[in-house]
């Protein structure tokens, strides 16, 4: 996709006249699913939104090309001082922590301050390099604090601070895949068996397995949220503490067996938890899970990928499993895929020792 104009305007890139500008987003001529359907939607929403911005800065006054001037003074590290302050009231306490982490990075790497009109291509890899000699941070952090940096310039760039969209021009800080530990639907089986000394951190951590709700939405979850299908299947109506998505999940019936008996609207389903998991919550997993005979190192966000894993082990296709876990993106269900497919090529592996006569 790419934006026509006539007449030429000057390239932001080139500095020359140009009619085009390619966006870098593609289509599907034909999509063939519902998830090519929905790429195509989002991506021409996005690319209207750019259009439009292009529509107002070609038609803009000398007091809108002012204004564009002021803009181009305002400093770097302050504009995204007020993005992380409105992040606070936006998105779950870990991102927010994130954003401020990466914020304080960003303050110390511009400590005289810098403005949006002397941010440079090579000023944005030169916070990039700071972040990759840090031997302080984990590959995964430096990637996570880069990203949030480039998300900034990002919003700075739509609305009108910048001219160049950086993120399009400087290389990501790639992130190494991690373990993401799960149980087998076998070995969840052998956990609904075995007693744990807290009753109610089984019952929530069978629930997330069975769900693919996050402990933070299990914690909040009342039996308001709860509700009671026309087919006498039952759904939960919630809103993700992470993402501030609003969802509606169905569940399972061993999932509704695992709330009990049906309480007040306002009361909360698991009451005993705490609303953030302790070392001592931790070491109870860790001796409920050898009880079971599983020798495995996981914590209680490991329920919530043993669902992922479990219900693409069983066939159940990826965009719905992303929809289930309230993904706003598909790839970050993907790392899912992958490790069913490493599961299975184990599997074959195991083969390998079977001798055929010639």
């Amino acid at each position: 996709m790419y934006l026509d104009f006539y007449p030429a305007i000057i390239s932001p890139y080139t500095g020359k006249e140009t009619r085009r500008e390619h966006l870098g987003l593609y289509i599907y001529a034909k999509p063939k699913n519902e998830l090519e359907t929905q790429h195509n939607k989002e991506t021409k929403a996005l690319a209207e939104k750019i259009r439009a911005r292009r529509q107002l800065e070609v038609q803009a006054s000398d007091f809108g090309e002012a204004r564009r001037n002021a803009k181009l003074q305002t400093d770097v590290v302050e504009y995204i001082r007020a993005i992380v302050e409105k992040k606070g009231n936006e998105t779950s306490d870990s991102n927010y922590k994130a954003w401020i982490s990466a914020f304080r990075h960003i303050e110390l790497f511009w400590d005289k301050g810098i403005t949006f009109a002397d941010l440079s291509k090579e000023e944005v890899e030169a916070f990039r390099e700071y972040l990759q000699r840090k031997n302080d941070l984990a590959q995964n952090t430096k990637s996570a604090y880069f990203g949030k940096f480039l998300a900034a310039l990002k919003q700075a760039y739509l609305e009108g601070f910048l001219s160049v969209d950086f993120g399009r021009q400087v290389k990501i800080i790639k992130p190494v895949e991690t373990e993401r530990g799960f149980v087998t639907l076998e070995e969840l089986k052998q956990l609904a068996q075995a007693e744990c000394v807290k009753p109610e951190l089984k019952r929530a951590f069978l629930f997330s397995a069975l769900t693919g709700l996050r402990y933070s939405d299990i914690y909040n979850l009342t039996w308001g949220q709860l509700q009671k299908e026309t087919d006498g299947s039952y759904t939960i109506r919630f809103t993700q503490q992470k993402t501030k998505g609003v969802e509606t999940l169905p569940i399972p019936n061993p999932a509704r067996k695992l709330m009990g008996e049906a309480g007040e609207s306002d009361e909360k389903v698991f009451p005993d938890l705490k609303e953030k998991m302790n070392v001592w919550d931790g070491l109870r997993l860790k001796q409920w899970f050898l009880a079971a005979g599983i020798a495995k190192e996981l914590s209680f966000h490991a329920a919530r990928h043993s669902f992922a894993t479990i219900q693409l082990t069983l066939g159940t296709d990826i965009y719905t499993v992303s929809k289930l876990l309230g993904h706003k993106e598909l790839k970050t269900t993907q790392i899912y895929g992958k490790i069913v497919d490493s599961k299975k090529q184990e599997a074959a592996n195991r083969m390998n020792d079977f001798e055929i006569d010639d």
